[in-house]
């Protein structure tokens, strides 16, 4: 299996079962409603939601926050990954009563301890919350623009893309972009075609969280493909939600035969029972992609990786060292 690398998953969506379990302990938490033999319980997107804000209610403080990076993107370097960028949130910050900036700052110490004992490098995506609304998510884009955390590399905006048009968030987009920011945006998954098309001409991002549901208009694909739009795919995550029947129906190799940049990706990893290194093997295993397919996946993600060039060139080169 070649080295991997990741643009797509929410750090709060990250948690592992077993650190949710030692969290539970520590804040004298119930999970069994949520977690089950050692797995996440839910059936549909409400009860996966109940899950979700139990698990993230979990980490209040900065040592939980530091403890949270540390432990996925470590767990990411032993799947053989050596990027990550991880989707983080203001709003979940103020939920837990702590600052943007001492949560942010807690996740980038998380990172910098996971790259001192594994090499692997780390990336920060502050999203604003669409549903929360246009200030919220303005709010969001001034902090990533003034956060100061070197680790902070992009915006993105996420939540329900049924609420509020792409166009009420230009503003928002504006903002970070001034700032030199990494642009991406969810859209694509839960809604249809209409929502990346309106993404890619009102915010102009470099790369679509999902966009997987583009694949019902050949024009917006030929689109894509002619911009260069990375698509950050997660089949997991995709079929578990039922945005997908199955793996047979998934769209990521017609998508990648039609010439769009496309990367694997985990999302919210535990709740799907998956992981990166699970990503890579479904897509060994239904798309018959073989390591040369999966290695040029990789050098996809790493190219459209919101980091400096000398960074970049960095990781471009481990990925063509002889294998050991």
């Amino acid at each position: 299996m070649p080295l991997k690398a990741e643009l797509h998953c929410h750090i709060e969506g990250a948690a592992a079962p077993e650190l949710v379990l030692r969290q539970a302990r520590k804040y004298d938490a119930d999970p069994a409603p949520f977690i089950r033999d050692g797995a996440f319980v839910w059936h549909n997107f409400t009860s996966f939601l109940a899950a979700y804000d139990f698990s993230a209610d979990l980490f209040r403080s900065e040592d939980d926050y530091v403890l949270l990076a540390d432990h996925y993107l470590t767990s990411l370097a032993r799947d053989g990954a050596v990027y990550s960028e991880i989707f983080i949130s203001p709003d979940h910050a103020k939920k837990a009563g702590l600052s943007p900036k001492a949560y942010t700052d807690a996740l980038g110490e998380g990172i910098s301890r996971a790259r001192a004992k594994t090499g692997i490098e780390g990336r920060m995506i502050v999203t604003g919350v669409r549903h929360f609304g246009v200030d919220a998510v303005e709010q969001a884009a001034r902090f990533a623009a003034r956060s100061g955390n070197p680790l902070v590399a992009g915006f993105g905006l996420a939540g329900d893309e049924r609420i509020g048009d792409y166009e009420d968030f230009v503003r928002a987009f504006e903002i970070a972009r001034e700032a030199g920011l990494g642009i991406t945006v969810h859209a694509g998954e839960l809604t249809g075609w209409e929502s990346v098309a309106a993404a890619l001409d009102h915010l102009r991002p470099a790369r679509i969280g999902h966009g997987v549901r583009a694949v019902e208009n050949p024009d917006l694909v030929r689109r894509i493909a002619d911009l260069g739009v990375v698509l950050e795919c997660c089949p997991g995550s995709n079929v578990a939600l039922g945005v997908f029947p199955d793996f047979a129906s998934h769209p990521l190799p017609a998508l990648r035969a039609a010439g769009c940049k496309v990367t694997l990706n985990s999302d919210d990893p535990p709740y799907f029972r998956t992981s990166l290194k699970r990503e890579y093997e479904i897509a060994a295993e239904h798309f018959a992609m073989n390591e040369k397919a999966l290695a040029a996946l990789t050098r996809i993600a790493i190219e459209a990786a919101f980091v400096d060039r000398r960074t970049k060139s960095a990781l471009l080169a481990r990925l063509d060292r002889p294998a050991r």
